[in-house]
């Protein structure tokens, strides 16, 4: 039983600064450190697919400079960390309604995302200003605005051409979904590609994953049992 795609919801870093003394926006920027280890180890481990949930559409609801610091911490690390990416065989993606983000950041997503390695080892997916409910609803509204103008399509509009309109719909379903911080919660996170995902709720809050922590879930993934409907009987048969 292989992994495909990991997604993760990386909670905890407010908390982790909170404990220590210190502004939230510092456990922001040891969050990043996490993100590189574990960037590196999904490679090491093979696993093509990485999402990680970086800034949520509800996001928007926290103190305005703590909002702030987060984008000017996301440009600079997309900057820095780019071009270390590609080196490394790291291909980058971004979903979510990237309009509501200054220009100057969305220019450099879109740079980010078109410098492709020679060989991809591993396509990380960022999502910011995502929300699972909007991924549906977008799709919906593209299915609608299809069948409008070609009525004859509508009989034939069924799960997978729906799910051709989802952010990553090109990409395998998510088999492991790991929230840190101890909360037990989706929270609006990769609700279709979640649907037969191995969800494991981790007590270590974010700046504190590393590698260690993702090989523990990907072992306690091994020994669980995907049934995807059926019966334990037929899967061992």
């Amino acid at each position: 039983m292989s992994i495909q795609h990991i997604a993760i919801i990386m909670d905890g870093n407010g908390r982790w600064a909170t404990q220590r003394n210190r502004p939230r926006t510092f456990g922001h920027q040891a969050g990043v450190k996490s993100v590189r280890s574990t960037i590196e180890a999904t490679v090491k481990s093979g696993i093509p697919y990485l999402t990680l949930f970086a800034f949520s559409s509800e996001n928007w609801n926290r103190p305005e400079k703590e909002v702030s610091k987060l984008m000017d911490l996301f440009l600079k690390s997309i900057q820095k960390e780019t071009p270390e990416l590609n080196a490394k065989g790291v291909a980058l993606n971004f979903i979510g309604d990237l309009s509501r983000f200054s220009e100057k950041l969305q220019i450099k997503m879109e740079a980010a995302s078109q410098q492709a390695p020679e060989q991809v080892r591993l396509t990380l997916n960022i999502a910011v200003n995502y929300g699972g409910r909007w991924d549906i609803a977008q799709a919906a509204k593209q299915c609608c605005e299809k069948v409008l103008k070609s009525p004859e399509l509508l009989p034939h509009l069924g799960i997978e051409e729906f799910a051709s309109h989802l952010c990553l719909a090109d990409q395998p379903a998510v088999d492991v979904l790991i929230r840190t911080g101890g909360e037990h919660r989706i929270s609006n996170f990769l609700l279709w590609q979640s649907a037969y995902a191995e969800i494991f709720f981790e007590d270590v809050l974010w700046p504190d994953f590393n590698e260690s922590t993702l090989q523990s879930v990907i072992e306690r993934f091994m020994n669980r049992e995907r049934r995807f409907g059926q019966t334990s009987e037929q899967i061992n048969a």
